[in-house]
């Protein structure tokens, strides 16, 4: 009987033990936040408050692009030494279909810088994911911005080209006058 019960008591403890270790290893994402990038480019960021040590986040921010776009976003967050603040682990651009491309991370430590610089991407409904844990039980925040620019279609090129060879042709033209002159 009292093997059964340490046993019992050795379940119990491990049980505890494993619970509090999920338990401080919260998931404090915020939900989905739209993005709005109608004007061209939108500023986000998540402020999370103390005793959140350990706690780990994958923020989502959603838009949709209307047209064959080029993106791209940077995205900070200082937390004054190695030990306090946030720890940026991943910045991510996602369709429908999974990852399109990831950010590359410029500097971790003090400072965690990211960047990510799409190519032509076609119209439809993206997000950004920006996942990291939480260092300390004092505050943090990261900060990011996103910008789109057009991709200016296949006729804008071509019509640019005539333009640039009716130029070309109008100076030879008065060169051959100037020439012709003299």
């Amino acid at each position: 009987m009292t093997k059964l019960k340490a046993l019992a008591g050795a379940f119990v403890l491990g049980s505890a033990a494993f619970l509090s270790q999920s338990a401080m290893a919260a998931d404090i994402s915020n939900p989905d936040a739209p993005l709005d990038l109608s004007s061209g480019s939108d500023f986000f960021g998540h402020f999370i408050t103390g005793n959140n040590a350990g706690n780990t986040f994958s923020d989502r921010y959603t838009f949709t692009l209307t047209g064959n776009s080029i993106l791209t976003s940077d995205l900070s967050s200082f937390s004054g030494n190695a030990k306090n603040g946030l720890d940026i682990t991943s910045l991510g651009l996602f369709n429908a279909n999974g990852l399109v491309l990831k950010g590359t991370q410029v500097s971790t430590g003090e400072i965690d810088v990211w960047t990510l610089s799409s190519a032509p991407l076609s119209a439809g409904q993206y997000f950004l994911q920006i996942s990291g844990t939480v260092m300390s039980k004092a505050a943090g925040v990261y900060s990011a911005g996103a910008t789109v620019s057009a991709v200016p279609e296949p006729a804008t090129y071509g019509m640019m080209l005539g333009g640039l060879a009716l130029v070309g042709a109008v100076a030879a033209r008065r060169k051959s006058k100037q020439d012709d002159a003299a």
